[in-house]
């Protein structure tokens, strides 16, 4: 995953025709160009995926129950600590610059699936297939022009720390045939609908700017 920065703008990786699409960074990281194709981070509504749809609030109120932990959940905060504990530098983005001064890596994510299917526990789950959105919280830096990464990802499960690789296109492959190629048709479908949940996304902002300490 790597970095870019640009002037008010975050990075959405979308899948229009294969290229990267350019939305502005508001509140609600909304894509004034979004199709039905694109995967907009802030989109509502839940994720037809194996564990159902998480989000802080659903993990708050399942503490504050007592209730245990849903495998989705656990697969969540495994993904954002194994992203958020990798430099900028770590990030894997081609073509892309970190910033010159060292910061915190705040992220989102989303689960779309995992495999084995069946799994019923963290430790059973080989491949995790998910979408991420990050942002560099460098100090006093507003979210809106913040260096922000997105787009549909693989965390493999079985390295410790678990390994990932995003999707992108490359010379010879437009982006939305390199994700048909890495991800199952019925997560590459949802990474090409669905990104970060409402929940998820204000969450992300949220633990940003205190990051950024702003």
């Amino acid at each position: 995953m790597g970095l870019n920065r640009f002037a008010g703008v975050a990075v959405i990786l979308a899948v229009t025709g294969g290229a990267v699409a350019v939305a502005r960074a508001s509140g609600s990281e909304t894509n004034p160009a979004r199709t039905g194709s694109v995967a907009d981070p802030a989109r509502t509504g839940s994720v037809a995926g194996p564990a159902g749809a998480g989000s802080e609030a659903g993990r708050a109120g399942a503490v504050e129950a007592g209730a245990p932990v849903s495998l989705e959940d656990q697969l969540m905060t495994r993904m954002r600590d194994t992203l958020e504990q990798q430099s900028p530098e770590q990030h894997h983005h081609a073509g892309h610059s970190a910033p010159a001064a060292p910061a915190p890596v705040i992220c989102g994510v989303r689960v779309y699936g995992y495999e084995p299917a069946a799994a019923t526990t963290i430790a059973a789950v080989r491949t995790v297939y998910g979408f991420h959105f990050c942002g560099v919280a460098e100090q006093k830096r507003p979210w809106d022009v913040a260096v922000k990464l997105a787009g549909p990802l693989i965390v493999d499960m079985s390295t410790e720390p678990p390994g990932i690789r995003v999707v992108e296109a490359t010379p010879q492959v437009r982006y939305v045939d390199r994700l048909r190629q890495m991800f199952p048709p019925k997560y590459a479908d949802l990474a090409m609908k669905e990104a970060l949940s409402e929940p998820e996304m204000a969450e992300t902002r949220r633990r940003y700017e205190a990051a950024a300490g702003i």
